[in-house]
C-alpha cells in the first residue's frame, strides 16, 4: 500500500453509501480499510448491473482497495472478534443509528473501552441529540428534509432529487475530512475522540451556504433563495445544432460576450448594469443570452468564447466521457481486471499527490475474502 494515510487502518462498520463512501476516500489515500460485514453483507453488493452475484456495480465501485471480513456483531463471538481488531486500529466509521450502535455494543464509550486513542466516526442520518435521532435515514428522505428537494422547484414544476445521492456523498466526504482532522489532533495529542457527522446538519448547511441570501440578516431583507443559481433559464444554453454550458460572470466577459453578439446595449439597462443587479435579475439575462446562443453553432461558439476567455465547455454524457481519449490517457479512467467479475471499469481518485501518490486499484473484495488474513480464521 502507498499514499499519505499508509499505516492507518480503519475498521469499516458501514452500508450503502454514505460510510462506504467516507472508507472510500480514504482506501484511497492509503489507509488500509477493513470491511466488517454482516452475514450476507452489505446490501450494496445488490444495488445496480451485476454479472456475477454480491458483486453489483454500486459495490463495485464503492469498495475498490478494501479488505472483508464477516462478524456478526448479534452473537458474542462476533462481538469478541471485534473487540480483538479494536486496537490494531486507528479509526472505526459506522453509519447506524445511535439505538443501533448501542444494542450492537458499537458506540464510542463501548470501543474507546477497548482502545482510549481511537478515532471514532459516526455518520448518522440526524444528530444524536436531536429528537429524530433514532429516525431511519436514507438519501431521498435527508433530501426532502433539509430543503434541498424543495428547492429543486424553484426552476420546475416539482420539488425533486438529484439525481445522484449528493446527501449521501456530502456526508461521506465529510466525515472523511472530520477523521483526518481527528487523527491529526491524536497525532499531536495521543488523545483519540468521537467525530460525529449527521447527514441532515451536513446536507441542510450545504444548502444554505448561498441559498440563504436574504436570511443571512435579521431581520430578513429577501427569501432564502440566492437568484442566480435559481433562474429558470440557467441551464445548458441550446444552440443551432446542440447544446453549451456558458458561465458568464465578471463585468469585462459580461462586455466581451455581449459586444460581440451585437448586444451592448443590454448592460446599460438599470436591471443589467451592476453585479448586483445582474444577479437579481438573472433569470431575465439568461434568457437574453439563450436567444443570442441559438444564433450559432455549437463549434463555432467554442471559438467565439475561447477569443474573449468566457469560460465554456459542450454538454457532456457519461456515455461520451467513459470513451475520451483525454480521460483514457491519463488513467482517470481505465480497464483494470478483477479476479471473480473479470474486466471492469474504473475510475481513479482525483486527488493527486506529488510525494505520496495515492495507492494503485485493489479490486472491491467478495464478501469474507480477508476473514483468515485478518482475523486468523476461516
Amino acid at each position: 500500500m502507498s499514499g499519505p494515510l499508509r499505516g492507518v487502518r480503519v475498521l469499516d462498520l458501514t452500508s450503502t453509501f454514505s460510510g462506504p463512501y467516507c472508507t472510500l476516500m480514504l482506501a484511497d489515500l492509503g489507509a488500509d480499510v477493513v470491511k466488517i460485514e454482516a452475514p450476507g453483507g452489505d446490501i450494496a453488493r445488490q444495488l445496480g448491473a451485476a454479472t456475477v452475484p454480491g458483486m453489483a456495480a454500486v459495490f463495485l465501485n464503492m469498495n475498490r482497495g478494501k479488505r472483508s471480513v464477516v462478524l456478526d456483531l448479534t452473537t458474542q463471538r462476533g462481538r469478541a472478534d471485534l473487540a480483538r481488531l479494536l486496537p490494531t486500529a486507528d479509526v472505526l466509521v459506522h453509519n447506524m443509528r445511535p439505538g443501533a450502535a448501542r444494542r450492537l455494543q458499537v458506540s464510542y464509550e463501548d470501543c474507546a473501552r477497548h482502545h482510549p486513542g481511537l478515532v471514532y466516526c459516526a455518520i448518522p442520518g440526524f444528530s444524536g441529540d436531536s429528537p429524530h435521532a433514532d429516525r431511519p435515514a436514507y438519501d431521498d428522505v435527508i433530501q426532502g428534509a433539509s430543503g434541498l428537494a424543495a428547492m429543486q422547484s424553484v426552476n420546475q414544476d416539482e420539488p425533486g432529487y438529484v439525481v445522484t445521492p449528493v446527501a449521501d456523498k456530502l456526508a461521506g466526504l465529510t466525515a472523511a475530512v472530520g477523521v483526518l482532522a481527528a487523527l491529526r489532533h491524536r497525532d499531536a495529542t495521543g488523545e483519540g475522540q468521537r467525530v460525529e457527522v449527521p447527514m441532515f446538519d451536513t446536507t441542510f448547511a450545504f444548502g444554505l451556504l448561498e441559498q440563504l441570501d436574504g436570511w443571512t440578516f435579521e431581520p430578513p431583507v429577501g427569501p432564502p433563495v440566492y437568484p442566480r443559481t435559481a433562474a429558470t433559464n440557467r441551464r445548458p444554453y441550446r444552440t443551432r445544432d446542440g447544446h453549451l454550458c456558458v458561465m458568464i460572470y465578471t463585468e469585462r466577459q459580461w462586455r466581451r460576450f455581449l459586444d460581440r453578439a451585437g448586444r451592448g446595449s443590454v448592460l446599460a439597462e438599470p436591471r443589467f448594469d451592476s453585479v448586483g443587479r445582474r444577479i437579481a435579475n438573472a433569470d431575465a439575462l439568461y434568457g437574453i443570452v439563450g436567444e443570442i446562443m441559438l444564433t450559432r453553432t455549437t463549434d463555432e461558439w467554442l471559438v467565439v468564447l475561447d477569443e474573449i476567455d468566457v469560460p465554456c465547455a459542450p454538454l457532456a454524457r457519461y456515455e461520451d466521457l467513459l470513451r475520451d481519449d483525454d480521460l483514457l490517457e491519463r488513467g482517470v479512467v481505465s480497464l483494470v481486471e478483477h479476479p471473480t467479475v473479470g474486466t471492469l471499469r474504473s475510475i481513479a481518485a482525483p486527488l493527486r499527490f506529488s510525494a505520496t501518490p495515492a495507492v494503485a486499484y485493489r479490486p472491491a473484495p467478495t464478501l469474507g475474502e480477508h476473514q483468515a488474513q485478518i482475523l486468523g480464521t476461516p
